[in-house]
């Protein structure tokens, strides 16, 4: 399959993913409740969700810096592991960490799948 083609896979997919979770922190109170059985403040699943949104438009937006593009790989990578830890943390078992593991795997295979661009 062509590199361009799983690159645009991986990262549509993985950007729906992360604009749906980003969209429910807004709208949905089971996430509200979610994120205060985790132990965390309110204002930070609003953050969280803002700054979900930026990444994938920076991901996204052809006209971003590379540099800016993998700040926000580096976020996501970071906020996932956070998650996975942060629900273990809890007591949760390996299974409640299955779209967690495919969140991660679509993120990897979006920053590998890359075409560089020559300058």
């Amino acid at each position: 399959m062509n590199k361009k083609l799983i690159y645009w896979i991986s990262t549509g997919l993985f950007s729906a993913f992360m604009l749906f979770s980003a969209y429910s922190y807004f709208t949905d109170p089971t996430f509200k409740d979610a994120f205060a059985y985790l132990g965390y403040p309110d204002y930070f699943r609003i953050e969280l969700a803002i700054a979900k949104i930026l990444g994938v438009l920076a991901i996204l937006l052809p006209f971003i810096p590379r540099t800016l593009k993998g700040f926000a790989y580096a976020g996501f990578t970071i906020n996932i592991i956070g998650a996975a830890i942060a629900h273990l943390a809890i007591g949760e078992g390996i299974s409640s960490l299955t779209m967690i593991v495919v969140a991660l795997a679509l993120l990897g295979t979006s920053y590998f799948s890359q075409v560089k661009e020559v300058a």
